[in-house]
């Protein structure tokens, strides 16, 4: 991966934690003012996407962990890698 994807993913990570957890946190705590819970869909719709917002968290660090950063500059022209 190249230094920039590697920023990109890091800026995305950085976005999701500090903006979308707590816009969703917020309407979690709004949906539950609304009344008994287990009827409440507003609710479990927001707590299914706090779900998926941290599996995508989960994803891209778990991406990130893996990855290696490479210089294109340096690679070989003359052959497919």
């Amino acid at each position: 991966m190249t230094a920039e994807g590697y920023a990109a993913l890091e800026a995305e990570i950085r976005h999701l934690k500090a903006v979308e957890r707590p816009r969703i946190i917020k309407q979690i705590a709004d949906a539950r003012t609304h009344g008994d819970l287990s009827e409440n869909a507003e609710y479990h719709a927001q707590r299914e996407a706090q779900g998926m917002l941290q599996a995508r968290i989960n994803m891209l660090k778990s991406k990130l962990a893996r990855a290696q950063i490479i210089d294109p500059a340096t690679l070989p022209r003359d052959q497919v890698c």
